[in-house]
């Protein structure tokens, strides 16, 4: 039979419009598609919540993918093995408390492995702004990446949800889009607003990392490199448990709160 190349559009426009359209009223909403944004929806999904993930660029994995400096291999300390190890992804013990895993693996892995336990994402989507309604944020406000890069005036539309997870990682998006459109509103951080990344501290960067992973206002919360920033703490460079260890710590969060 040949291919008709109507029925290939006609498939791709009816089964993209149909998994958007299930995903416009969402228990989770996700902005960012790095490494604790990942775990986060993977859990979220095993638990059985609606959640989806949006991504700006084309790729996902943040800066897992590029390991450190392009050397495509990552470290994972020993708190953070039992994840790699859920995920099914192979590593290395290195020196003792450290692990090492295949950076390429280990994103295509748990991306994979959070679409197949029920986490929708959808890539080169920009989040422009937040939806506010009697002081607790309740949605998205989401466009096309290209509309945004190509600098074009095309109105955007929304996303509904009852919880909203920054993952933006260092530029912390939607905490900063936030503050600007909603003073004098204040976060749950020391100033009221973002504290800042500090240089780099691996040690204490990465315990801080999970410790500062919590809601900055009702119904917006922060993880991964984005609870570093707002809540300032220092960056950890190449090693990547805390990342999923916030996911992770994310994730119970939400779902406990949802079930309570």
């Amino acid at each position: 039979m040949p291919l008709d190349e109507i029925k290939i559009t006609r498939a791709i426009i009816e089964r993209y419009t149909a998994k958007l359209l299930d995903c416009l009223d969402l228990e989770v909403a996700i902005v960012g598609g790095g490494v604790s944004g990942l775990v986060a929806g993977w859990r979220l999904a095993q638990k059985g919540r609606k959640v989806a993930i949006f991504e700006r660029k084309l790729s996902i994995g943040g800066g897992m993918w590029g390991g450190g400096m392009m050397f495509n291999e990552i470290v994972v300390q020993s708190d953070a093995k039992p994840i790699l190890d859920e995920l099914g992804i192979a590593s290395r013990p290195y020196d003792g408390e450290y692990h090492t895993a295949d950076a390429i693996e280990a994103t295509t892995t748990l991306a994979s492995q959070a679409v197949k336990a029920g986490a929708k994402i959808f890539n080169l989507i920009t989040v422009e702004d937040v939806m506010v309604r009697e002081n607790r944020v309740t949605g998205l406000v989401i466009i096309w990446t290209a509309v945004e890069m190509a600098g074009l005036h095309v109105d955007p539309m929304t996303i509904r949800a009852q919880h909203v997870i920054d993952c933006t990682g260092h530029d912390v998006e939607v905490v900063k889009v936030f503050l600007r459109k909603n003073q004098p509103a204040s976060l749950k951080t020391a100033t009221g607003g973002i504290d800042g990344e500090r240089s780099m501290w691996a040690d204490v960067g990465e315990r801080q990392t999970v410790e500062y992973t919590s809601e900055v206002y009702p119904g917006l919360w922060v993880a991964g490199m984005t609870a570093t920033a707002t809540l300032g703490t220092f960056r950890m460079g190449p090693v990547f448990g805390g990342m999923m260890l916030s996911g992770d710590k994310v994730a119970q969060m939400i779902n406990d709160r949802l079930a309570g």
